[in-house]
């Protein structure tokens, strides 16, 4: 668990995120640090790793997305939710493609909606 807390602006802020191993393992070497885990895995593996379940939801992610053209975003959350079997997976994907530069993430009204940018 990671707790933060302080402003942002005149705001309070007190924010408490729950991270599971491959969360924090992410963040590591998001900040150019490795866990003893994953120092003990980079080791153990060769240079062309095989895709992990993540890489490959990712890859069906955005080609569902790229076949489509354009979904609104609950449509794109309810097919990334049945692909995932989870909420939380389904939700984690939809953020990683708002963020992702081949989406193109607008604003249709009540919903926001993905297009695939080729």
């Amino acid at each position: 668990m990671l707790r933060i807390r302080g402003t942002v602006g005149d705001l309070p802020v007190d924010l408490t995120l729950e991270l599971d191993d491959s969360d924090w393992a992410r963040l590591g070497s998001a900040l150019g640090a490795q866990t003893p885990t994953a120092q003990a895995e980079t080791a153990a593996t060769p240079a062309a790793k095989p895709l992990n379940q993540d890489d490959a939801l990712w890859q069906v992610a955005k080609d569902l997305l790229r076949k489509a053209g354009q979904l609104s975003g609950p449509d794109l959350l309810e097919q990334l939710e049945g692909l995932t079997g989870s909420a939380a997976a389904g939700k984690r994907l939809l953020v990683r493609l708002r963020h992702s530069t081949q989406v193109k993430v607008a604003s249709g009204g009540d919903t926001p909606l993905y297009s695939w940018i080729e």
